[in-house]
């Protein structure tokens, strides 16, 4: 090329979209970070120079440098022109720009008198600037001016394929950054699937513990009184108050499995979504100290002490929530206190009603409950303490504390992660606080709820409950329908226990002409019966005139969805969910009654 200086200038940053504008300096120059603010905010493509090959050393270099946006001749730079190929060729830049002044003064500082331009135009865009420069005036030959815009196209080649390469390699960094944060993913939840598995592992085999142990009780002490057979065995007698505290081991076996498995049944209904609170009004202090009472012996048994320290205004003392609910959650926290007191120590229960304003409750979940109030009950203890690393599992599912405590007190490892999802569902928290062979203490917060009104009264309800009392409980016949015998067997000593004449019906196919024939005050008609299902036989008696009006109580087997026990029981007047509790079936029973 014979040119004292060959430079590469490239475009930083495209203009506005405008064919028409102003030169960038082919030739470059020294900017301050004025006029870079000025180029960035005129139509210009602003660039730098990249590259350039000097001939001399005496020969200014102009590498980085960027052009002055004020000294730019209008009408000049057409970017349209030059990304279709243009050349743009200046014999003498003192006549080309005599009219220009500062530009000319740009060109005589960087010892420019001729130059020659052509485009770099990478994928139909113009990418930059391929630019000779001459200290003297020059005619540009043809041939100067083809070798250097071949040079210009191959640059363009060459400039695509680099950008090509930039961009596979940023891919290969990306996925690889990708593949790596997959990995880790991966392995986290690898890790979290093992913890599970350990975790429910150790559930089970803490939970065949916890079953087996009261079946032995039942299993063994009801083989102990069956070969006694009622009470005799050859000459002996077995004494009355033998056979008393058998039966008594028998029933608090029964209890204590029955406990178990409601808390497995109660998460999973919680988890589920399927847990419905039923609020209602209720004296919080007479509940505190019912709750209390309930753990009195147990807590004599371990010899320790247990104290209610109620701070409830008279005013204050009505409260709105789901009693049972709410029992079922300092049942778990009183059980576990007195669990872990050893002898000697106390256990205390303190509740309170504080504003929701106040500051301990600032930022606390309220839920569905009423603006005004929360219940804070309180269980403190003496007892061995939580290590603060293993606190975090406390509320876990399957988790317990390490093995020494399991070994020793036991568990299934489910009571506070149930008493965790109870007290969210009310909308509420749970604190915990303990020190090592110090003690603990959990608070719990419920805010008060919203009541919701139904037809049936609490008054009305209360006077039918207490009627059960009176010498003529239940008066009137009843049907069952029900073909498991340990089921029927429980149903009927509770009826007529309370004073009905009860009559059993096995099969589901003869239950239909039998209820018609016996005309009852009720029946109670499981929904699982072999031949004929429990609705089929509800559709027949509603078609029947002598039996439309009767009054009908279904049995839905627990494990059942809500959705499908009430599609099952829509012709019935009221449903009752195994397993079967002694006082639900009679309350349920008395709604009955009162409207027959």
């Amino acid at each position: 090329m014979e040119v004292d200086r060959l430079l590469i200038y490239q475009f930083e940053k495209p203009s506005k979209p405008n064919s028409d504008l102003q030169e960038p300096a082919e030739t470059a120059a020294i900017s301050n970070s004025k006029e870079l603010k000025e180029n960035s905010s005129s139509n210009l493509y602003v660039g730098r120079v990249t590259y350039e090959a000097l001939a001399s050393s005496d020969i200014a270099s102009v590498l980085n440098f960027s052009e002055g946006a004020h000294c730019f001749p209008k009408g000049v730079f057409h970017r349209e022109k030059y990304r279709k190929g243009m050349t743009f060729s200046i014999a003498d830049v003192e006549k080309t720009y005599a009219g220009h002044r500062c530009f000319l003064d740009l060109m005589r500082s960087i010892q420019v008198r001729a130059k020659l331009v052509v485009p770099i135009v990478v994928q139909e865009e113009l990418w930059g600037l391929l630019i000779a420069h001459q200290s003297t005036c020059r005619e540009w030959e043809e041939s100067k001016k083809t070798f250097l815009k071949h040079i210009a196209e191959h640059l363009a080649i060459a400039i695509y394929q680099a950008e090509l390469y930039a961009e596979v390699q940023q891919q290969k960094h990306t996925l690889k950054q990708r593949v790596i944060e997959r990995t880790r993913e991966l392995r986290d939840a690898l890790a979290a699937a093992q913890s599970a598995s350990l975790a429910k592992s150790e559930f089970l085999a803490a939970m065949s513990h916890e079953l087996r142990t009261p079946l032995t009780c039942v299993i063994g002490i009801s083989d102990t009184l069956l070969r006694w057979s009622y009470g005799k065995v050859g000459n002996k007698k077995l004494p009355l108050e033998k056979q008393r505290q058998y039966l008594q081991i028998i029933r608090d076996s029964g209890d204590h499995l029955l406990e178990l498995i409601n808390d497995i049944l109660d998460l999973s209904q919680v988890e589920a979504g399927k847990t419905v609170l039923k609020i209602s009004e209720f004296s919080l202090s007479k509940f505190a100290a019912q709750t209390l009472r309930a753990f009195k012996e147990k807590a004599a048994a371990k010899e320790v002490e247990l104290l209610l320290d109620q701070q409830i205004e008279l005013h204050r003392d009505r409260f709105t929530a789901d009693p049972r609910r709410l029992r079922q959650i300092l049942f778990n926290l009183l059980g576990n206190a007195i669990k872990f007191t050893p002898k000697g120590g106390q256990v205390v229960l303190r509740v309170w009603i504080a504003d929701s304003e106040n500051k301990m409750l600032s930022g606390r979940q309220q839920g569905t409950a009423i603006a005004g109030c929360t219940a804070v009950f309180q269980v403190k203890d003496t007892g061995i303490g939580i290590p603060e690393n293993q606190r975090s599992l406390l509320f876990q599912k399957f988790q317990q504390l390490d093995s020494p405590y399991r070994r020793q007190y036991g568990g299934t490892g489910l009571g506070l992660a149930l008493t965790k999802q109870l007290v969210e569902l009310h909308g509420g928290a749970i604190e915990v606080n303990s020190t090592v062979d110090v003690g603990s203490t959990f608070t719990v917060f419920i805010p008060a709820q919203s009541v919701v009104k139904d037809d049936f009264s609490k008054d009305k309800y209360d006077k039918l409950n207490s009627s059960l009392l009176s010498p003529s409980a239940l008066r009137g016949s009843l049907v069952l329908v029900e073909a498991d015998e340990e089921t029927a067997m429980l149903i009927c000593n509770i009826l007529t226990a309370a004073g009905m004449q009860v009559v059993w019906i096995i099969e589901g196919s003869a239950a239909v002409g039998q209820i018609e024939l016996l005309q009852p005050n009720a029946a109670i008609i499981d929904m699982r019966l072999p031949g004929m299902s429990g609705s089929e036989i509800i559709h027949q008696l509603r078609q029947k005139p002598a039996t439309q009006n009767l009054k009908i109580l279904a049995l839905a087997a627990g494990e059942i969805p809500t959705s499908e026990i009430s599609a099952a029981t829509a012709e019935a007047d009221d449903c009752l969910v195994k397993p079967i509790h002694p006082q639900q079936l009679l309350d349920k029973v008395i709604v009955l009654m009162s409207s027959v």
